[in-house]
C-alpha cells in the first residue's frame, strides 16, 4: 500500500459505473484492450490534439515556444495527480535517465537495495555504478524492507512489479527507513494512473508515460524532495533545465533552475501534446476512481477464471497451448511476460469486455 487511506474495491457487478460515461466514449477501440501494462490506449482527446498539432507541423505553422504550454500544463497535472507540487517535478523521455540521475549522485562505496527480478531500468543504472564501488543487493520483493540494514543507501523498487503486477510493501519501507539516512527512489511507471500513489511521501519517483498515463511514448516525470535537489548532479543539465530556458540556449555562466526543473531533459514536443489532454482525463476520473474501478475488473476477471483475487490492476497467469490462439479469435489484445500472460485493466475497460476475455480463456488458464 502507497498511503493509510485504502479506497474501497467494489467486487461482482455494480449499480453504477465509476468511469462516466462521458469518459468511457473517449475510446475508440476495435478490440479488447487489455494491454496497457505495455502501451497505452489513448483517449480521443490525445487523438484530437495530436492531429492538430501535426496538422500545424505539416504546414509549417508549429511555433517551439508555444510546445512549453504542453510541457507545463502536464508537469501541473502530474503533479496534482501524485500529490506534491510543481516544483518538485521534472520531465524527460524515459524512466532510466532519471534512475541514472540518482545513481550517479550516490557517493562510491554506496550500498542500493532492490527487488530480484524488477525491470531493468530500475537495476541497470546501478549496476553500472560498480566501476565507482556501488555494491547492489537484490533480495525477493516480499523481503525487501526485511533486507534494509544501516549500510543501505537506496532501496530502489518498483511500485508495481511490470512482470505480474504484485504490489511493493511500501508502507513497511517507509516505516524502517524512517529517521535514518536511507533513501527511497520509486520506479511508479507501472502505478501511477490507476493507483493512489502519494509521491510527496518518498524521496524520489520517477515514471513513464506511455502506459496508464495514457500517452505518447516519449514522456516520464521524476519528482525529488525539495531538500534532495542540491544533492543529485544533474549530469544531463541542457538548455531545457535553464531557469529561464529561451535565455540559456547560448553560453555560460551556468543557470539552471533552482527547483526539480534543473534536472528537465528538452522534451519530445509531440508526445507532450498528447500527455496533457490525457492527464486531463485521468484527472476528471479521479485517482480513487481509477484504482477502484481497475482492480474490481481485475477481481472481476479473477473469480469468474478461478484465479486467486489480488489488489492489482495488473493479472498474470500460467496459460495453455490455446491461448494465443483463443486470444486471437476473440480480438483481446494483451502480452506476454517472464512466461505468463498478462492483462491490464485500466480506465478504458468495461465489464462487458472482462467477462468476454474470461469467456474466451476460462479453463485455460491457471495461477
Amino acid at each position: 500500500m502507497a498511503r493509510a487511506h485504502e479506497p474501497t474495491v467494489p467486487t461482482g457487478p455494480r449499480d453504477a459505473p465509476l468511469i462516466p460515461e462521458a469518459v468511457r466514449s473517449e475510446f475508440a477501440r476495435e478490440r479488447i484492450y487489455l494491454d496497457t501494462a505495455t502501451m497505452a490506449l489513448p483517449p480521443r482527446r490525445t487523438v484530437a490534439a495530436l492531429e492538430d498539432e501535426l496538422a500545424r507541423f505539416a504546414s509549417g505553422c508549429s511555433d517551439a515556444l508555444g510546445f512549453d504550454d504542453a510541457v507545463a500544463d502536464s508537469r501541473h497535472r502530474y503533479a496534482r495527480l501524485v500529490g506534491v507540487d510543481p516544483s518538485w517535478v521534472a520531465v524527460g523521455a524515459q524512466v532510466s535517465s532519471f534512475v541514472g540521475l540518482v545513481a550517479t549522485s550516490l557517493p562510491p562505496g554506496s550500498e542500493v537495495l532492490t527487488a530480484e527480478g524488477d525491470f531493468t531500468s530500475v537495476l541497470f543504472p546501478f549496476h553500472a555504478q560498480e566501476r565507482r564501488s556501488v555494491r547492489v543487493r537484490e533480495v525477493p520483493l516480499d523481503r525487501l524492507a526485511d533486507a534494509v540494514t544501516a549500510d543501505t543507501s537506496l532501496v530502489a523498487v518498483s511500485s508495481v512489479q511490470s512482470a505480474d503486477g504484485r504490489t511493493a510493501d511500501l508502507d513497511g519501507l517507509l516505516e524502517v527507513t524512517d529517521g535514518t539516512d536511507t533513501r527511497i527512489l520509486l520506479d511508479t511507471t507501472q502505478s501511477t494512473g490507476w493507483f493512489p500513489l502519494d509521491a510527496s511521501r518518498f524521496d524520489y519517483t520517477t515514471g513513464g508515460g506511455y502506459k496508464w498515463l495514457l500517452a505518447p511514448r516519449g514522456t516520464a516525470f521524476f519528482t525529488v524532495r525539495p531538500e534532495l535537489v542540491e544533492d543529485l548532479l544533474p549530469v544531463a543539465a541542457g538548455w531545457y533545465a535553464g531557469e529561464d530556458r529561451w535565455t540559456s540556449v547560448y553560453g555560460t555562466p551556468l543557470r539552471l533552475a533552482h527547483d526539480a526543473r534543473r534536472f528537465d531533459i528538452s522534451p519530445a514536443w509531440h508526445a507532450w501534446v498528447g500527455q496533457a489532454p490525457s492527464l486531463e482525463l485521468l484527472l476528471e476520473v479521479g485517482t480513487d476512481a481509477l484504482h477502484a474501478h481497475a482492480v474490481g475488473l481485475a477481481r472481476r476477471f479473477q473469480e469468474a477464471v478461478g484465479l486467486p483475487v489480488s489488489d492489482s490492476a495488473i493479472v498474470a497467469m500460467l496459460a495453455d497451448d490455446e491461448v494465443p490462439a483463443r486470444l486471437e479469435r476473440a480480438r483481446i489484445a494483451a502480452a506476454t511476460r517472464a512466461g505468463r500472460l498478462r492483462l491490464a485493466f485500466h480506465v478504458s475497460t468495461t465489464e462487458e469486455e472482462v467477462d468476454r476475455a474470461a469467456e474466451a480463456l476460462v479453463g485455460h488458464v491457471h495461477a
